[in-house]
């Protein structure tokens, strides 16, 4: 096995369990090893301390095993088992009224570089590094083994996730199986994800405990919810006895998902219009008032070269929901983004506060839910931040 020696010192955030290696902290690399390649990482000194899938970038190593074992049939078995027996745990995948959560967090689950989202028996597989999709098989062989019967579809959705530069030419397509149906329950609610065409793997699964709280504040209020995508608040707000919810997205695409999910559950009901349009400019030109407004944009900064870049927006948008909302108004604002800490969303929320002029209060810090956990030497995981406020 190729192994790959650390420039000394560099050892200390592997003894602490960090699951990532960067490419300066590399002394020497002895072999030519091929990205996707299982490699061994050893100190300066020459003891052993990981075995990693090796990439081209900056982080050059992704962390499996702080053990030295072979990673095969057996290992992939293991981590999906333990990863399938926790969702049990939490109530997710033997439940009837939720047949839609994430089986495999990446990094949460032991599996840097690999995500699986599970549709009612459809497993929606992502690799986001060359070593996962080397394993494809084997992953999906731990699929089945580890599901049974309860697996209908395996589909890899690789195609916009791999690095370009690996000239792996992935498609997306079914590897086994086929769905028995392409609507999935949340909380007793329908929905179509759409995990051939739509965004990430169809549906955004880690808002799920976000949205049945939506639903309690609900009752009696005008709700706006912007960037909808495929309405999963929306439909929550009106369960929940909203007077009207009205959704925005720039893309005509999610407004057609969110139609279809709103007609799914509530055919025929008034209380819902939806409007593709740019967020800012739909909320410049609103004439409906508004007391509960949900904020939940795409990942403004992937990158911590863009973050001022991207607090800008976040405390734009955040100002005008805050100037336009009604007096006792609830705002539900969020960010995705990995490289915006709690610490500075929640400073981004209490300048834009500031800015507006309006007297605010937290009720909720919100995060990711236990289907996505986060690895404790893993910071980074935790990239979903989420404050409900009240605003006089």
């Amino acid at each position: 096995m190729i192994s790959i020696t650390l420039k000394r010192g560099k050892e200390q955030s592997l003894e602490r369990f960090h699951p990532w290696i960067f490419s300066g902290a590399i002394a020497r690399i002895n072999g030519e090893p091929q990205e996707g390649d299982v490699v061994e990482v050893v100190a300066a000194d020459g003891h052993f301390l990981c075995l990693g899938h090796y990439q081209i970038g900056s982080i050059a190593v992704r962390v499996l095993s702080f053990k030295p074992i072979e990673i095969n049939q057996k290992f992939y078995d293991q981590l999906i088992a333990e990863a399938y027996q926790l969702r049990i745990d939490i109530g997710l995948a033997e439940s009837t009224t939720t047949t839609a959560y994430r089986l495999v967090h990446g990094e949460g689950d032991g599996l840097p570089g690999l995500v699986i989202d599970i549709y009612n028996g459809t497993a929606v597989v992502q690799m986001h590094s060359v070593g996962m999709y080397r394993d494809r098989d084997l992953i999906d062989k731990a699929l089945r083994r580890v599901m049974g019967d309860k697996l209908k579809a395996i589909y890899n959705k690789s195609e916009g996730t791999l690095p370009f530069k690996a000239a792996l030419n992935p498609q997306n397509h079914y590897t086994w199986g086929k769905p028995d149906s392409k609507e999935a329950m949340e909380n007793g609610l329908r929905f179509l994800p759409d995990w051939e065409k739509g965004q990430k793997t169809g549906f955004f699964v880690d808002q799920r405990e976000n949205r049945a709280l939506i639903e309690r504040y609900a009752k009696g209020r005008n709700v706006l919810n912007m960037f909808c995508y495929t309405g999963g608040f929306s439909i929550y707000a009106m369960r929940g006895g909203a007077n009207l919810v009205h959704s925005v997205d720039s893309s005509e695409r999610a407004i057609e998902l969110t139609n279809n999910n709103i007609e799914l559950n509530f055919p025929g009901d008034a209380r819902h219009a939806a409007f593709a349009q740019d967020a800012f400019h739909f909320m410049e030109q609103a004439k409906e008032k508004y007391d509960l407004i949900v904020l939940d944009p795409p990942a403004f900064a992937k990158h911590l070269n863009v973050l001022n870049n991207a607090l800008k927006g976040y405390r734009r948008l955040n100002t005008k929901a805050i100037e336009m909302i009604e007096p006792g108004g609830i705002l539900f604002t969020f960010s995705c983004s990995q490289v915006v800490s709690r610490d500075v969303f929640r400073t981004m929320v209490f300048t834009s506060a500031a800015k507006a002029g309006r007297r605010v209060s937290i009720l909720h810090q919100l995060s990711q839910p236990a289907d996505h956990p986060i690895n404790i030497y893993h910071p980074e995981g935790e990239y979903l931040k989420g404050l409900v406020v009240r605003v006089y």
